[in-house]
């Protein structure tokens, strides 16, 4: 995205810190999307598990190769459906880790940026005349 490119020179400080907050924002969400993932993911756990033993009874208490063949079945569905939670929690933190890494680049440019301007000879601190009290000579 263009909020991680490489730093624009020409860029104002409020457009330097606009950029700042955006990708700050993008990481938040991202790590809310990872933590909802896996609350889900590990909600379904007990369920799961529940659900695969009562079908590994119905596979063992089978009386027919179709009742078998069809308590087979469902623990397989049940796995894949594993299988997509842990795909979906990978994808999840995946996202999270590049962005945040994404962010944590992004940021480290920027502050290489702002000090090149703060230590830019002639735009530094200019001395002025100072007053010390309103309307005294």
């Amino acid at each position: 995205s263009q909020q991680y490119a490489d730093m624009d020179l020409s860029a104002s400080d409020q457009e330097l810190i606009e950029l700042a907050r955006e990708r700050w924002g993008n990481t938040v969400g991202a790590l809310q999307d990872a933590m909802r993932v896996q609350a889900g993911v590990v909600g379904n756990i007990e369920t799961q598990r529940i659900e695969l033993s009562n079908l590994v009874g119905e596979s063992q208490g089978a009386t027919g190769a179709l009742q078998a063949t069809q308590a087979g079945n469902q623990i397989l569905a049940l796995q894949a459906q594993q299988l997509a939670d842990l795909t979906a929690l990978l994808a999840a933190n995946g996202r999270a880790e590049a962005l945040s890494a994404a962010e944590q680049a992004a940021a480290a440019e920027q502050g290489r940026e702002q000090r090149r301007r703060f230590l830019k000879p002639g735009t530094g601190y200019q001395p002025g005349d100072a007053q010390m009290f309103h309307g005294a000579n």
